[in-house]
């Protein structure tokens, strides 16, 4: 009866040891685990952190290329009436010189308009 006592205690006692062996795996794991999320958690913070500064500087970056967008728009609108002014300008010399008998900036003679 009393081996059988020692028997059972000492298997208890092996299975208590397998037990406390896993629970303390289990603990080292867990620690690992804990370590890299305060490590990500420090990483995400860092970046984070400044983020909202950062759009603010964004923002007024873009607010300030949109205005020089618009006044560049403004400019290239004023240049390409200028140029479409140009152009008319030119057609109508074109069709006064032709009514004068000049073709490509040459006088005609007398003889090829009575033509």
């Amino acid at each position: 009866m009393v081996t059988t006592v020692v028997v059972i205690n000492f298997l208890i006692a092996l299975l208590l040891t397998y037990v406390a062996w896993q629970v303390w795996q289990l603990k080292r794991t867990l620690a690992a685990i804990a370590d890299n999320l305060s490590a990500y958690e420090r990483a995400t913070y860092a970046v984070l952190h400044t983020a909202p500064e950062n759009i603010y500087i964004g923002q007024k970056g873009i607010y300030s290329l949109r205005q020089k967008q618009q006044r560049l728009e403004a400019q290239v609108e004023k240049v390409q009436k200028i140029i479409s002014l140009m152009i008319l300008g030119r057609n109508l010399w074109r069709r006064y010189l032709n009514k004068l008998g000049y073709k490509s900036g040459k006088r005609r003679g007398i003889k090829e308009i009575g033509r």
